[in-house]
């Protein structure tokens, strides 16, 4: 088994927080994505979507998209570490939330960073004025993380959860690439942030 991946990217990151709470370890292969490794006909007999993270299970099977990555692992390691949540209404907050942080975070993150740096100008067209309105839409998503948290120590319940992971990964992002200055800013967002730091997964 391989994870193909570059370490520092959001996805990537996202994935290998999972399994180091899983206590799970597996061999890493790093893709050169800026040289276009990713784009070769090898990488495109392994992969649909042409990015990282990308999981070989075996020679003739495959996983791409870094939620479904953690949710195989989760499937295939014992644990009640229940980074899905435990109960139905638990599975179905941390669905919700994680999604939540996705849509109105993660993506317009990526959308940001990708038109703003214009990094992949070379395969896409970058369009400045779009990277702008994203960038504006991850700020305007950051009250509501903060209202979240207000009530609770944890994104989607009592416990971390792949929404927490996901979430930690977009602040983290957003303060290197996109210059935002989140901590400091919201009280609980921070106090969240610093607590999981504290995590040995997040170490």
């Amino acid at each position: 088994m391989k994870l193909y991946e570059v370490a520092t990217t959001p996805s990537c990151r996202r994935v290998n927080i999972f399994l180091k709470a899983l206590g799970v370890e597996v061999e890493r292969v790093t893709v050169d994505i800026r040289g276009g490794e990713n784009l070769s006909e090898t990488y495109r007999q392994m992969s649909i979507n042409l990015k990282v993270p990308l999981l070989e299970i075996d020679a003739n099977t495959h996983l791409c998209e870094s939620l479904a990555i953690c949710r195989y692992f989760d499937e295939v390691t014992p644990n009640q570490r229940y980074l899905f949540g435990q109960t139905p209404l638990e599975k179905a907050q941390v669905e919700m939330w994680n999604r939540i942080v996705e849509w109105q975070g993660l993506i317009p993150a990526f959308q940001a960073f990708r038109n703003l740096s214009g990094v992949y100008r070379d395969r896409e067209t970058c369009v400045s004025a779009w990277g702008e309105e994203s960038k504006k839409r991850v700020t305007e998503f950051m009250p509501l993380l903060e209202q979240q948290l207000q009530s609770q120590h944890y994104l989607a319940g009592k416990h971390l959860t792949v929404a927490d992971i996901s979430a930690y990964v977009l602040i983290t992002f957003c303060e290197a690439r996109l210059q935002l200055v989140i901590i400091g800013n919201y009280p609980r967002i921070s106090d969240w942030y610093q607590m999981l730091q504290q995590h040995d997964a997040f170490l």
